[in-house]
């Protein structure tokens, strides 16, 4: 199982989303109404867990689909299709298995055109790899390279406002072992950007006498809806679960199976619009 990269509380709240709500604007402002003007958008990229050494993702660009009342080509929308780069992407390979813990990698923080946006699309490249006991393998993904992956969002964008969302991966179900050993990467990414996300952090500790890093599982699962939200500790026992609906939940704390501890359970866990929920240090 991998071990991840010292991060700090500091470093967790870094990819805190940021979620402005809409503001009503009358009908002759026409930066608003005719999708003239830009709104703020930042993309952020996040790993649910994975059971692997590396997961590396070849990430190549993030694209809007947009519909306005301007009349004419918009901007940018080369096939006259309504597909926008947001432009300013990060572009690179990504281990997802390093953006666990509460960590993030920021794809983009740029303006992009206002009005309804009805999907965006990751754009990935041929450099797709899973690393399994040391050995590197590739992962095919046609898909996503000839297209780009759609994730819904419907959406007004408003000209001035920030709009955040986190592409949330999970590796476990994305990478898929075929019938003759290849992989294959079909991206299941939960798109979070709820205006009343909250956050859920906290620090699994262990006994002193257990002297090596213990990598526990955080599990996450509404107690009235079909929502679950997971990640890994990182190397000190911090986690933190980004972009969760308020509500009342079940945490579930599962430590790697060698070490005999237990499994830590809170049926009991309220998260609030806009906070962040600080469950402290949990002992195992």
């Amino acid at each position: 199982m991998k071990y991840l990269k010292s991060v700090t509380l500091k470093s967790l709240m870094i990819a805190t989303l940021v979620s402005v709500g809409l503001i009503s604007c009358s009908e002759d402002d026409s930066s608003t109404n005719n999708g003239e003007g830009t709104a703020n958008l930042t993309v952020r990229l996040t790993d649910a867990p994975g059971d692997y050494d590396a997961v590396l993702v070849d990430v190549q660009d993030v694209e809007i689909h947009v519909e306005t009342e301007a009349e004419g080509e918009l901007e940018g929308d080369d096939d006259g299709d309504g597909w926008v780069s947001v432009g300013d992407v990060q572009t690179g390979v990504y281990d997802l298995l390093e953006l666990t813990g509460g960590v993030s990698q920021l794809l983009a923080d740029t303006e992009v055109p206002a009005g309804y946006v009805s999907q965006m699309r990751l754009v990935l490249g041929s450099e797709n790899s899973v690393v399994i006991n040391g050995e590197s393998k590739p992962l095919n993904t046609p898909s996503a390279q000839q297209s780009g992956l759609k994730l819904q969002i419907n959406q007004e964008f408003v000209a001035g406002e920030n709009y955040a969302f986190l592409l949330d991966f999970n590796v476990d179900e994305s990478v898929v072992t075929t019938g003759n050993g290849s992989y294959n990467l079909k991206p299941v990414i939960r798109v979070s950007a709820q205006a009343d996300a909250g956050m859920v952090v906290g620090k699994v500790t262990v006994p002193d006498d257990i002297e090596v890093n213990v990598q526990s599982l955080v599990v996450l699962t509404a107690n009235d809806a079909d929502i679950t939200i997971s990640a890994y500790t990182n190397d000190v026992g911090e986690f933190a679960l980004h972009g969760v609906p308020a509500g009342e939940y079940t945490i579930t704390i599962t430590p790697q199976a060698d070490l005999g501890l237990s499994v830590h359970t809170n049926t009991e866990v309220e998260v609030r619009p806009n906070e962040t929920t600080d469950l402290g240090e949990i002992e195992l």
